[in-house]
């Protein structure tokens, strides 16, 4: 089973929602390859019925899923564990105190975890209480290279901004990319990207040196009526990506 995620063959690469088996066959080679289907652990009932769907989505795709949250819900975080543990993924989406536990269950270093921490409005600061209990507590405000740092000391892979809200935290955007570009570590943009916005998003973190970019485009290219990501929509944005890197 190959553990090792695409991205990592070139700077980016797409992380989309898959709606169903097929849908994540379509939208995986819309992006050539070059992406991981989201699958959210808030939409099954327990631990047991989500492993079973995750491995199908695992097998149709060579292994590029996502083990997601849903919307950063902290109250997911040991289901994220328990499955990750199991199907053993590519990408696994974590809360900032999860990631330690995760990687410790998962039991080795080629799946990506990535950190989640939150704009703060203070530019070179983020908010590291997104775990189930911290989260409802006060904002833990630390420098974004601290975080950065604890992330490499639990094991985490990557740092997740969300919710970004599009470009609304655009200052602090561009300061947590310089920061993971000094740092050597990966970002993952979150929350409001759309086709309009994505090539900015995408442009300030490559222009910043960050080595690997996977920004996460959700609900913006979900069609309404079926409750699928939209393999074209999905083309598109490959297509800036390739425009990007040429």
């Amino acid at each position: 089973m190959k553990l090792e995620p695409d991205y990592y063959k070139g700077r980016v690469a797409l992380n989309c929602l898959a709606g169903s088996v097929q849908n994540a066959k379509e939208i995986y080679e819309a992006a050539q390859g070059h992406l991981v289907c989201g699958l959210l652990t808030k939409n099954y009932a327990n631990t047991e019925s989500c492993v079973t769907a995750m491995k199908k989505y695992q097998s149709a795709v060579n292994n590029a899923i996502s083990i997601g949250l849903g919307a950063g819900d902290p109250n997911q975080s040991k289901m994220v564990c328990e499955v990750s543990e199991t199907v053993q993924p590519q990408h696994v989406n974590q809360v900032f105190t999860g990631v330690g536990f995760t990687r410790a269950l998962i039991g080795q270093n080629e799946t990506v975890i990535n950190g989640l921490v939150s704009p703060t409005g203070k530019v070179g600061y983020v908010n590291v209480a997104t775990g189930p209990l911290s989260s409802k507590e006060k904002v833990a405000t630390i420098p974004v290279v601290t975080a950065i740092a604890m992330l490499k000391d639990m094991g985490g892979s990557s740092l997740k901004f969300f919710p970004m809200q599009g470009l609304k935290h655009l200052e602090e955007y561009e300061y947590v990319v310089r920061a993971c570009a000094d740092n050597n570590f990966s970002i993952e943009p979150t929350g409001g990207i759309n086709l309009d916005n994505f090539e900015n998003i995408l442009q300030i973190a490559l222009k910043a040196g960050v080595k690997k970019v996977l920004p996460h485009v959700y609900s913006s290219i979900i069609d309404k009526d079926s409750g699928l990501t939209r393999p074209e929509d999905v083309k598109k944005l490959f297509e800036i990506v390739k425009s990007n890197l040429d």
